[in-house]
């Protein structure tokens, strides 16, 4: 304690050298009177509950809270490798399904991934590669069980775009070295990403944005595949502007050849297959299972068949073929090597670095999440970066290309039933065996039917009419967006498409905080209804106007809540909302209240209050050369006061915190202008801020270093007078078991002590009590202000309840205009006006 208050002394006299004042803006220092303050018997007397300080944050603490201790490391590095949870406790009923879920996806994932190498530009074997590497890793750093990393279509195509990109520049050097080259940066700087734990940033993507890549992006592949699948021999350049690909294979019609009959029905044989298998597993439900799998494995029983057509017309033609084939596939991994990371080929293609990036991340990030939710579990966005990055990191040392999570066949392996990531393993193996067992077959697929696959495995990319529709019904501007990235991306570029949905998205985001506009509240006193029948505080029974408190008028079972005075909110208009009081704001913000609203906030705030208040001292200006340019008054002739004007003066503003989490200096340093620009307008009285449901300990501490929480004082006498209210809580609750009989054996001693009282004609003793507490009023469950002595009362009806009931401040004594709730900011407002007015 001592150091403690070393390093305080050594801070002030060093705050004093440089001319820094510690109580900033603070009213309230040191030597304020200790009654003109507002402290009154009741915060400083003899009950220690109710001398509770809220401590104000301090810079230590923050750097203690963001630094990491011993464990929260040793926890990080452990959260790295997720496998470790499970793995200990693998069975062999997950080894069952997991073996199913991965044979299925390995049938799948090998002629997608040739199919999607040609995407790339890349030789066929290089998918493979990628395939292999992709499965095989993932599973150390999942936090996802279902999702299958490994060449994509989009990825692909943007490889491919990047890959013909630097053949330009730099012809000399072989295309699988430029996207072994990418794969590596890509995979460096996602895995930063994840190290970092950054992965809320594929939150700043909106699922409108990720749509429209996702569409535009799909009718991209689609309308460049179309002319292989048609075996056009009239060249086409499917790098383009997807309208000109349209319209370019439409012009090369006539060139189409023998191939197009293996595309065609390749990609229709796909679709029937599986529009057949839907309608039998609806048929026969109790046959799901095998229809399901029927489905999945038709990519496969496609490219057999159409190879073995294949293998049948051209195996005694293979130098002249009578269709395009896949050709000559390596057995093995041939390309295995260190990737070369030329500077030359990194600067040709890193301009397009960062939409690779996005790419990489987007789809894989809302497919792991989709589908975390569907099986019930959470993903770790980070982790999911770091896994992505190890496997672009040491996928290209076998020669492959930027992988990612895949659609497709994160579906299939999520309805295979995949148990854990380590299904991953038995992909790679099936993989494995196409590399080496497979490559003599390879060499008849017709190009003309991995056309049709990729044509049908993106067409489910395309988002359906139904979803849009369904964004419509949510946000109509969401649709907007949607079709803005979908049209950019076919006009332009994949990449130009992805910038433009995510700047439109972060600009209308923008916009929205900048023109946020906060709601003025009132007051309404509204019932619990069951029924025919009111519930009172208890949840009895009772009807209106029937149940009445014990003492008093006031009727116990409604209750008040503030509703925005203009309806807004979509209330009933028929509700008349009751104004707080004359002169009284409650001013609710909507968007946080930071630097790109501030002013907007204020400006509506201000407006509002001169509107429907007059300003206290209407001869403020004796002459008219006082009056600002921008306050002239009226013209010529006319009177410089109205005197019918019945606004009321201004009292108080109360601003609800409840959806401000974060202030910074700019929107308090608005604050403190609207707060004088008030009490010129006031003056020579003093507008008091009130503020509730402040939820953030530094917003407190910003606010109170800007002189709000505690009375403003007047310039001519000072502080006024002013009542202190408080927002009390029992410290053990009062819906526990323990203070339910507490309060049984209370009312039994009470009532025994109160009958020997009446017999010997005693007074009540809690009148002793109310000379500490005389005039300080508190704020009660039910809403209302009470007194002090009848809180005593209250507290102290029995000896046995005031030695073990307790109650405290709920907030701090030290900043008294920081409320619980807008009923005991109102009250405090209303008590503490300039007139003398009832209580609320």
């Amino acid at each position: 304690m001592a150091g403690g208050e070393r390093a305080t002394k050594l801070g002030h006299t060093l705050a004093k050298g440089l001319g820094i004042k510690v109580a900033y803006r603070d009213p309230l220092g040191p030597a304020a009177d200790p009654v003109t303050r507002g402290e009154s018997t009741f915060s400083v007397g003899t009950v220690d509950t109710y001398s509770y300080t809220e401590p104000e944050p301090t810079s230590i603490e923050w750097i203690r809270e963001i630094t990491p201790t011993g464990q929260q490391v040793l926890n990080y590095l452990i959260s790295l490798f997720p496998f470790l949870n499970w793995i200990s406790r693998y069975n062999v009923q997950w080894l069952i399904g997991d073996l199913v879920a991965g044979i299925t996806v390995g049938a799948v994932v090998v002629p997608q991934g040739m199919a999607y190498a040609k995407l790339a530009d890349l030789p066929v074997q290089f998918g493979l590669y990628s395939s292999f590497m992709g499965v095989l890793i993932y599973w150390f750093f999942a936090t996802s069980k279902d999702i299958t990393i490994g060449p994509v279509a989009v990825m692909s195509t943007l490889t491919g775009t990047i890959v013909l990109d630097v053949a330009d520049k730099l012809p000399h050097v072989p295309g699988h070295e430029v996207a072994s080259c990418l794969a590596v940066i890509l995979g460096g700087i996602v895995c930063l990403l994840g190290l970092l734990r950054l992965g809320f940033i594929v939150d700043f993507i909106p699922l409108p944005a990720i749509s429209a890549f996702m569409t535009g992006s799909a009718i991209n592949i689609c309308a460049g595949q179309v002319t292989t699948m048609l075996g056009q021999t009239k060249t086409v350049n499917t790098r383009g502007a997807t309208y000109l690909t349209i319209i370019n294979t439409l012009k090369a019609l006539p060139s189409s050849t023998l191939g197009a009959a293996m595309g065609v029905t390749a990609c229709a044989m796909l679709y029937i297959i599986r529009a057949g298998c839907t309608y039998a597993a609806k048929k026969q439900p109790h046959r799901a299972k095998t229809w399901f799998f029927i489905s999945t494995l038709r990519t496969v029983f496609v490219i057999l068949f159409y190879t073995m057509i294949s293998a049948a017309v051209n195996i005694h033609r293979r130098d002249k073929p009578a269709f395009k084939l896949l050709g000559n596939v390596p057995r093995g991994f041939q390309n295995a090597a260190v990737p070369k990371m030329d500077t030359e080929v990194i600067k040709a293609f890193v301009n397009q670095l960062p939409a690779a990036v996005i790419v990489l991340l987007i789809e894989h990030i809302a497919i792991s999440k989709s589908f975390g939710r569907v099986n019930n579990y959470s993903i770790d966005p980070s982790q999911e970066f770091v896994a992505i990055g190890v496997t672009n990191l040491l996928g290209p040392f076998l020669g492959a290309y930027p992988a990612t999570g895949s659609f497709s066949r994160t579906a299939i392996k999520s309805k295979a039933g995949v148990r854990t990531p380590l299904a991953g393993c038995i992909t790679a193996v099936v993989v494995l065996l196409a590399i080496y067992a497979l490559p003599a077959v390879f060499f008849y697929i017709p190009n003309a039917s991995l056309a049709g696959v990729i044509i049908h495995a993106v067409g489910d990319l395309v988002t359906p009419p139904n979803t849009v529709y369904q964004f419509w019904r949510v946000a109509p501007l969401d649709v907007i967006i949607f079709f803005i990235g979908v049209f950019v991306t076919i006009f332009t570029s994949i990449e130009n498409g992805i910038y433009c949905t995510i700047c439109v998205s972060l600009a209308v985001l923008l916009f929205r905080m900048a023109k946020a506009r906060g709601q003025f509240l009132g007051k309404v006193k509204v019932h619990s209804v069951v029924g025919d029948h009111l519930l009172d505080g208890e949840g009895k029974y009772g009807s209106f106007g029937t149940s009445r408190a014990v003492s008093g008028d006031e009727d116990p079972t409604h209750r008040s809540i503030f509703l925005p005075v203009n309806h807004a909110d979509g209330s009933n208009p028929d509700i008349e909302i009751e104004q707080p009081y004359p002169g009284i704001f409650i001013y609710r913000f909507s968007e946080g209240f930071n630097y790109p609203n501030a002013n907007h906030y204020t400006d509506y705030l201000v407006q509002t209050i001169f509107k429907h208040t007059r300003r206290t001292n209407p001869n403020a200006y004796r002459n008219r050369g006082d009056r600002p340019w921008n306050d002239p008054g009226p013209a010529r002739g006319k009177k410089d006061v109205d005197e019918d004007d019945q606004r009321p003066l201004l009292q108080a503003v109360i601003l609800d915190f409840s959806s401000v989490n974060n202030v910074d200096v700019t929107s308090i340093q608005n604050l403190i202008d609207v707060r004088n620009q008030l009490d010129l307008y006031a003056s020579p009285r003093s507008v008091q801020w009130h503020f509730a449901h402040i939820n953030n300990r530094w917003t407190k501490r910003g606010l109170a270093a800007a002189g709000f929480g505690y009375p403003t004082p007047t310039s001519s006498e000072g502080f006024h007078r002013w009542k202190p209210i408080f927002s009390v809580a029992e410290i053990e609750g009062s819906s526990s078991a323990a203070a339910h009989a507490e309060m049984v054996n209370n009312e039994r001693e009470h009532n025994l002590h109160h009958a020997k009282d009446v017999e010997a004609g005693l007074k009540d003793n809690s009148a002793t009590t109310e000379t500490e507490t005389h005039g300080i009023e508190t704020s009660s469950e039910d809403n209302q202000p009470i007194h002090e002595d009848k809180l005593s009362r209250d507290l102290t009806s029995s000896h046995a309840y005031n030695q073990r009931r307790k109650v405290a401040i709920v907030q701090g004594m030290n900043r008294p205009f920081f409320h619980i709730d807008l009923t005991s900011a109102l009250q405090s407002a209303v008590a503490n006006s300039s007139n003398e007015i009832p209580h609320v």
